[in-house]
């Protein structure tokens, strides 16, 4: 298998084996639509040789909203904008799927205005009350899943996936950790993975079954008593027989701090890809394709997780702030690791409201100039 070799996910044929991983970019306007800002990041990202980019947390209800600035995709208002973004990311050569999600216990109450909502009632490091969903609840989450999967198919977007990871609504239903419910949506794992399979069956059953629709999952919580690796496969194997067409492995919660989705520090070459044991133990256990993020910022360890079918696609975040041309200049000359020292300094523009960029490049043009600027007047 070659990186940079056509390939397909599902009915979808894709560039190469380079995923954009889902990244919360903060660049939607305040009321969650598509900006201008944020379509030219994902067409320079198409540009710049990223085989399929998948969009960052969408929200597919307004309970659902994790940040300010984040994508929605609760009514048909907001499909035109994206339409417009998805048409200048196919003019450009790319292929894009619209990640939806539900932030469950993360959503922000004082965005919102409501209380967040999560597998069990719990108090918040707020002070405020997540509250417990009824069934009915449940259902008309799964139904929002599948209308805004349904807006996406509208919108131009090649695919959606699923967000189950990280703590976010559906990663909770799945993790004893946060999961202790005593009807059919909690206790085993297959009660556990209930919700997530229903919210499948309702997006499979409003799209079709010809569109392609992938799910996030973690490979573990990295917690004492959270969904672990041996859970993550007997999920994998569930949603194997699903519909959907290929399973995205990540890992950690909030609460996990030596080992969050983001994990601080420079990488180095014999520690890439952190899920990398847990991706070899997924793919002898599921013929179900499989992207693998985490840590990975050598093509060297991408090829070679490639040749030793460790995983069937690299997917990356951080490297692509820092360098969102990186896969077209491994595609030529420079193999050089990315620049990316994953200090996650990119995080504080978004806290700060103004969208993500990488600041230690900021910051190292800014001296650069300063320097040009002295030598100059020297």
């Amino acid at each position: 298998m070659s990186l940079f070799q056509k390939t397909s996910i599902g009915n979808l044929t894709v560039g190469n084996r380079f995923v954009r991983s889902a990244t919360a970019e903060g660049l939607a306007t305040a009321r969650g639509f598509c900006s201008p800002v944020l379509t030219k990041l994902l067409v320079r990202l198409a540009k710049g040789g990223v085989g399929l980019i998948i969009t960052g947390h969408t929200a597919v209800s307004r309970e659902g909203m994790a940040a300010s600035r984040q994508l929605c995709l609760w009514d048909d208002g907001f499909i035109s904008a994206l339409l417009d973004m998805t048409g200048q990311v196919h003019e450009a050569g790319g292929k894009i799927l619209l990640q939806l999600g539900h932030a469950g216990a993360l959503a922000d109450a004082n965005l919102t205005g409501e209380a967040s909502v999560g597998p069990m009632m719990t108090r918040k490091k707020d002070g405020t009350i997540c509250r417990a969903m009824s069934r009915d609840d449940i259902r008309e989450t799964s139904q929002s899943f599948a209308a805004a999967a349904g807006r996406a198919r509208k919108a131009g977007f090649d695919g959606v996936q699923i967000q189950a990871a990280h703590g976010y609504l559906l990663s909770t239903f799945l993790s004893p950790h946060s999961n202790r419910r005593r009807d059919e949506y909690g206790g085993n794992v297959a009660n556990r993975a209930r919700f997530l399979l229903e919210v499948i069956a309702s997006v499979v059953s409003e799209t079709g079954k010809d569109y392609p629709v992938l799910v996030k999952i973690n490979a573990s919580d990295f917690l004492p008593d959270g969904y672990g690796v041996d859970q993550m496969i007997e999920t994998a194997s569930l949603l194997a027989l699903s519909g959907i067409c290929a399973i995205e492995l990540s890992g950690g919660i909030e609460g996990a701090v030596k080992y969050m989705p983001s994990r601080p520090g420079r990488i180095h070459t014999e520690k890439e890809g952190y899920y990398k044991a847990e991706a070899e133990r997924l793919k002898e256990a599921t013929d179900m394709p499989v992207i693998l993020v985490g840590g990975i910022r050598s093509l060297e360890t991408a090829a070679d997780f490639i040749e030793d079918e460790v995983c069937d696609f690299i997917a990356m975040s951080r490297p692509f702030i820092r360098e969102p041309e990186l896969i077209h200049r491994w595609m030529t000359d420079n193999k050089k690791s990315s620049d990316c020292d994953s200090d996650n300094l990119c995080y504080r523009p978004i806290q700060a409201g103004k969208g993500f960029y990488c600041l230690t490049k900021a910051r190292e043009l800014q001296r650069s100039l300063l320097r040009q600027k002295d030598f100059k007047r020297g």
